[in-house]
């Protein structure tokens, strides 16, 4: 669990008795009573009970409706149900929080768990990419609104991740329709990832593909194109090599020298020890 969550979850902890002040002040029983259910649901979330602590926080903003307490209640809400991976229903309470409470200090941490949820979901995702889909969608959603936030640091972070496993998703597809010789289909999907995630190390082998797939077709053009523009970027490549062949049928890698090793740094060092004469 990230460590900006533990520190959100440090200073509930640590302001779960400032209200205790306006109890006495105003001497409300809906808001002791809240602010009981709510010590409750902080007690249960020590514990790591979350679904408990959950129910308890539900119980505390029923009491005091568009409160401070409610408000940080609701959050918990959301905060529990992540803890416990019921991701589908944290975010649909986030999201809730975030239209009933749009002008709470920790506005930010709602979607920022929002966005977590959604990565999160992505780790033991194999065939659907409409998570990885939604999780990019939130990540930068995140980054416009809040660039500046400790956050935002880690968001970016996953990101990174987020759109590797994207461009790999692409990548497999690919292979699939390439398998079942579904030509366009397969380059339809190859070109995505070079549009789309040329930042990825997965464009080497999309290029590779489509001049594989074009001259295959008979597209020699095109598939020039394609390993021009593999050779340009990455000329040092396996990807290129082989794309390479493809174009020339009569190219050979040239056959690398293998160095003596008698002319090595351990064998001088071993003749100096053993004081042996060239």
């Amino acid at each position: 669990m990230p460590k900006f969550i533990y520190l959100f979850f440090f200073i509930f902890l640590s302001t779960c008795g400032s209200p205790e002040k306006k109890v006495v002040q105003e001497n409300l029983p809906n808001e002791e009573e809240a602010v009981k259910i709510y010590k409750e649901g902080l007690k249960a979330l020590e514990q790591r009970d979350y679904f408990f602590a959950s129910k308890k926080f539900g119980e505390a903003e029923i009491l005091l409706p568009q409160s401070d307490w409610a408000a940080k209640s609701a959050l918990m809400i959301g905060y529990c149900l992540y803890s416990i991976n019921f991701y589908d229903d944290a975010i649909l309470s986030l999201e809730r929080f975030t239209r009933t409470y749009p002008a709470s200090k920790d506005i930010d941490y709602a979607h920022y768990l929002i966005a977590i949820s959604y990565y999160e979901q992505i780790l033991d995702e194999e065939k659907d990419i409409e998570p990885l889909l939604k999780s990019k969608k939130k990540i930068i959603f995140f980054l416009e609104k809040y660039p500046d936030t400790d956050y935002a640091i880690d968001l970016r972070y996953k990101l990174e991740l987020v759109i590797n496993q994207l461009a790999a998703k692409e990548i497999s597809i690919a292979r699939y329709y390439i398998k079942n010789e579904k030509w366009i289909a397969a380059i339809n999907r190859l070109k995505v990832v070079v549009e789309d995630y040329d930042d990825t190390v997965f464009v080497e082998e999309a290029l590779f593909r489509l001049v594989e797939i074009y001259y295959k077709l008979g597209l020699e053009n095109e598939a020039k194109a394609a390993a021009v523009l593999l050779g340009y970027n990455y000329n040092s490549s396996e990807w290129y090599k082989r794309s390479y062949k493809i174009l020339d049928k009569n190219y050979s890698e040239p056959i690398e020298q293998k160095k003596d090793k008698e002319s090595g740094l351990v064998s001088r060092t071993i003749k100096k020890l053993l004081l042996i004469d060239d």
